[in-house]
C-alpha cells in the first residue's frame, strides 16, 4: 500500500452562521478540486462567526474569510498548488495587511 499522508489540511467551517452564508457550497467546491497531499475537512466551527464562510489551511495557519464557491479555484491553484496564499482573501484579524 502506497498511501501518502496529507501534508496540508483545509478546514471549512460548517457552523450554522457559515452555512447560512454558503459554507456548504464552499466545501463542495473544494471537493471538486482535489489536490494530492491535501485533505479537505468539514469542521463544526472555527470560532470566527460573522465572517464566514471561513476556511483554515493547516499547517500554515492561513485563514480565509467570506469565501465564495467561485473563489475556491483560486485558493486551490494559487495556494494549495502554487504555495502562495491569496492575499486579497486573507482574514485580516490574523493576517493584517502591511502598508
Amino acid at each position: 500500500m502506497n498511501e501518502t499522508k496529507p501534508t496540508k489540511q483545509v478546514r471549512v467551517c460548517q457552523h450554522q452562521s457559515c452555512r447560512k452564508l454558503g459554507a456548504t457550497q464552499v466545501l463542495e467546491a473544494f471537493e471538486l478540486y482535489p489536490v494530492e497531499g491535501v485533505e479537505v475537512i468539514a469542521v463544526h466551527c472555527l470560532g470566527q462567526c460573522g465572517n464566514g464562510p471561513m476556511v483554515l489551511v493547516l499547517p500554515e495557519e492561513v485563514w480565509y474569510c467570506r469565501v465564495s464557491p467561485q473563489e475556491v479555484p483560486a485558493v486551490v491553484e494559487r495556494h494549495l498548488i502554487g504555495g502562495n496564499p491569496v492575499k486579497g482573501m486573507l482574514y485580516r484579524k490574523f493576517h493584517p495587511s502591511k502598508r
